[in-house]
């Protein structure tokens, strides 16, 4: 595949670690010679929704980059956030499709600020998205 076609979801709950996870992802998939578009959704559990409208609708793009953050609270929500949007992407992904999972799970702020723009995760998760692009491709050619 010469220019693959990557959909960016970003969760837009948390938006300044959004931006940073937006900009890692898009600064990577510039690099790798990728086109991409970005949408945004309120929070991590309508990521798999989202990306299973433009999958369903034939959107034609070859791979997703699910970016957003889910913080540790006070109640067990934080539990069923991270579990059902993991759980829902995991799913896309034993369907073929090609999903990078970038959202953060985290305790505070401070380890989101952390990995959105130290560790640039970001970044890493459209590397992620590229690689089972590839890996998908690979198999598709195989004999």
């Amino acid at each position: 595949m010469s220019q693959p076609r990557i959909l960016i979801i970003a969760a837009s709950f948390y938006r300044d670690i959004a931006d940073a996870l937006v900009t890692g992802a898009s600064q990577s998939l510039t690099k790798a010679g990728a086109s991409f578009e970005i949408v945004e959704v309120p929070g991590a559990l309508e990521i798999p929704g989202a990306i299973t409208q433009a999958v369903l609708g034939e959107a034609g793009f070859d791979g997703y980059v699910a970016l957003g953050c889910v913080i540790r609270g006070e109640t067990t929500h934080y539990d069923y956030v991270c579990s059902e949007s993991a759980r829902g992407l995991m799913d896309l992904s034993l369907r073929g499709v090609a999903v990078g999972n970038g959202i953060l799970t985290v305790e505070n702020r401070d380890q989101a600020l952390k990995r959105a723009i130290d560790k640039d995760k970001g970044a890493d998760v459209a590397g992620a998205c590229l690689a089972l692009i590839a890996l998908r491709d690979r198999f598709r050619r195989a004999p």
